[in-house]
């Protein structure tokens, strides 16, 4: 079985050939789907055969002819807005998937939840999709969500970084979240497998944990079918219609499908990776860029059993507990970009880039060492949506009145669904989110550069995805 010291020998020895390195693209893999043949260094992956997708014969229910809103989408944001909008009251609120739930993006997403972030706003956004996720909708359903609370651990290798964590300490206390700043022993004694000769200190999260995608958006879609929503699985949207009023201002007119039209006056485009191509139904353009996103999956991992989980900002690096094991993944700062987004990808994956991947595994050994020797019993590498400035674009399109965005959310979904999902049914129904979204607010790029593929994507690796 291969492990992660073997891994980075690989990517050492056998260098990718690449025109474009540092802060260039990396224009490889534009395939749908896994490619046939695999030269990585491990035996098995969580592909087991699914690749592209086979859209079954027919909606899994017939279509309204109208609805008050549709949701395209079927993932974390799409279920989120759907399960809000029918908490709020919206009758008439109908979710189209064109395979099924989670498919794309969200089935093969971490699912961590770290409480703290700089931002206020975020907090409180954080805080609302924990409430949803590790108790409302239990309470609502009696069906457990897959929640964990492992607690999170927030790794500072430097003097500046430790400022920062009791800076957000203090901000946690305003919002009611419990956290502590620990010494390196204190650290070691809570995590004892972690390599601590190199710290100032740690921020512990005890109510931290991780989120599973299929348990939360089950869950999500069965409430909102309870409160009157409907769920419609396998029916691709094809085009969305648009109608000019006496004023020349471009409305939504209704939603086009395989297997019929929805006259509706909403559209709300949650279709993560496909968000793009959704918005050109509509005239719409939407500043995002697909890329390969990865994680590695280990072997069982003696003393690893209830740790929690663990962020190195500077290194660039996750230690996600799963079981008796780790997902251990990052934040590309040089990674490649899915050119060609195909409509039949659903619960595919691609084959993972091993020289990408090396700084996350000497990150990872570093802050375990014991990972060194470890066998990787999976790799797990899918599409994500990534925005120019690494925030969700949200709200109605300045073009289309009446096509709401809820997508481009950078690895973070799953995190901030709850809290953007609550806002963005906010936004559908009062006119306006309750919190202050102007930084998510689509209309702070300028036209000019919503379109403008060449920018979007430097301005991207201009931020060599920033640390959160």
């Amino acid at each position: 079985m291969a492990s992660l010291s073997r891994a980075l020998r690989v990517a050492a020895a056998h260098p990718r050939q690449s025109p474009t390195r540092g802060m260039g693209p990396c224009n490889l893999s534009s395939a749908a789907g896994p490619t046939a043949e695999k030269s990585v260094p491990y035996q098995r992956t969580l592909k087991e055969g699914q690749g592209t997708s086979v859209v079954a014969q027919g909606p899994s229910r017939p279509l309204p002819s109208t609805a008050n809103v549709v949701v395209i989408g079927g993932g974390s944001l799409g279920c989120q807005t759907l399960y809000h909008l029918a908490k709020l009251g919206m009758s008439g609120a109908v979710l189209l998937e064109r395979e099924r739930l989670t498919s794309g993006t969200t089935w093969h997403t971490a699912g961590l939840l770290w409480q703290l972030r700089p931002s206020d706003v975020e907090v409180e956004l954080l805080a609302h999709t924990r409430r949803v996720v590790s108790r409302e909708l239990e309470e609502e359903t009696g069906l457990h969500t897959g929640w964990i609370q492992n607690g999170g651990l927030f790794i500072a290798s430097n003097r500046q970084r430790l400022d920062e964590y009791k800076r957000l300490m203090s901000l946690g206390k305003v919002y009611g979240v419990e956290s502590h700043v620990l010494s390196p022993a204190e650290t070691k004694t809570l995590y004892p497998l972690m390599n601590v000769d190199d710290l100032y200190g740690t921020l512990y999260v005890p109510h931290d944990g991780t989120m599973d995608p299929a348990g939360t958006c089950t869950t999500l879609a069965r409430a909102a079918s309870a409160r009157g929503a409907q769920v419609i699985e396998n029916c691709p949207v094809t085009g969305i219609r648009v109608w000019t009023d006496d004023f020349g201002v471009r409305r939504v007119a209704g939603v086009e499908t395989q297997h019929g039209s929805i006259q509706t006056p909403c559209v709300v485009n949650c279709a993560g990776v496909w968000a793009s191509a959704v918005g050109r139904m509509a005239g719409v353009k939407v500043p995002l860029v697909a890329m390969h996103h990865a994680y590695v999956v280990t072997e069982r991992i003696e003393g690893i059993q209830n740790m929690p989980n663990v962020r190195d900002h500077d290194a660039s690096v996750y230690l996600r507990l799963q079981g008796d094991a780790l997902s251990v993944g990052g934040y590309e700062a040089n990674p490649i970009f899915w050119e060609e987004v195909s409509d039949k990808f659903a619960f595919g994956l691609f084959d993972l880039d091993w020289e990408v991947f090396t700084q996350h595994i000497e990150g990872a050994i570093n802050r375990v060492p014991m990972l060194e020797k470890t066998g990787i019993k999976s790799t797990v590498c899918g599409p994500e949506s990534f925005t120019p400035d690494h925030k969700p674009l949200m709200g109605e399109a300045p073009e289309l009145r009446g096509f709401f965005l809820g997508c481009g959310f950078n690895s973070a979904g799953m995190m901030l669904g709850g809290g953007c999902g609550q806002e963005l049914a906010h936004w559908i129904i009062r006119g306006r989110p309750e919190k202050d979204m102007h930084g998510y607010d689509i209309r702070r790029f300028h036209h000019s550069l919503t379109d403008h593929p060449r920018w979007i994507r430097e301005r991207k690796l201009l931020r060599r995805l920033p640390p959160r």
